[in-house]
């Protein structure tokens, strides 16, 4: 069975101590519940939380994620947090790209690029956030979108055998919704991402890139999205926020 990657993305949604709650609680749902066999699961809490939670929840089968990294190593880079920190706290993955910053701050494909370059050299599995906004789906250049920011995100990319990148195809307009798309859709865009793929990796070896899916995922829909091998898993945002649904959403994935 095709491993499964599930990555619950908390956002800015809990204080510290929320965030350590809810931690202790997944902790305790685990030590009488076993995880399911080749299913990677993550969590990334802010920055704050980060190394708090993931003293509660070491040794449970559940690793730490960043929402966030700067790629440069060191500097003047007031408030930013830099992969190489994230990789010496501890941090496995980090989400790349999403498309709330890529709103809210601006961020572009070239600066989107820099941080999976520096991901990659600091040991950090890199989840790339693409997705159309709904202007774009109406105006139908959703599959020329998804294959641009797939090509801007890699271009120059070399990755190593021992590593993973992970693709996480969110439309933009069904985030935080509680509406996701048809499943067949989702398929549909993971051969235009494999299509990319192709054409800016050339050579390199495809299956080191795995292709998840966001937006609105929840207990009662996760099935339908990866009883597709073409989605390898599901990032996952309000759902991972109650112990219980995620927990109950990772044994039905």
């Amino acid at each position: 069975m095709p491993k499964k990657f599930i990555i619950g993305n908390w956002k800015m949604q809990l204080t510290h101590d929320e965030s350590v709650s809810l931690a202790k609680e997944l902790k305790t749902l685990l030590s009488s519940k076993k995880l399911p066999a080749n299913t990677e699961i993550a969590v990334a809490p802010d920055f704050l939380s980060l190394a708090a939670a993931a003293k509660v929840l070491k040794d449970t089968g559940i690793v730490m994620a960043a929402q966030d990294g700067w790629y440069e190593e060191e500097g003047s880079f007031t408030g930013e947090v830099s992969l190489r920190m994230l990789k010496d706290l501890g941090c496995q993955y980090v989400i790349l790209g999403h498309s709330e910053r890529r709103k809210f701050l601006n961020e572009t494909d070239e600066l989107i690029n820099k941080k999976i370059t520096a991901a990659l050299k600091y040991g950090l599995t890199p989840i790339v956030c693409i997705g159309e906004t709904f202007d774009q789906r109406k105006d139908g250049r959703k599959d020329v979108v998804i294959m641009q920011q797939v090509q801007a995100a890699l271009k120059g990319i070399d990755i190593k055998p021992e590593q993973t990148l992970i693709i996480a195809y969110e439309p933009v307009w069904v985030i935080g919704s509680g509406q996701a798309i048809d499943p067949a859709e989702a398929v549909h865009t993971t051969m235009i991402i494999k299509q990319s793929l192709t054409d800016v990796l050339e050579h390199q070896d495809l299956p080191l890139v795995k292709i998840i899916y966001g937006g609105s995922v929840d207990a009662q829909n996760i099935n339908a999205f990866v009883s597709s091998d073409a989605i390898e898993g599901a990032l996952v945002g309000g759902a991972s926020l109650q112990a219980e649904e995620f927990i109950k959403l990772i044994k039905q994935a």
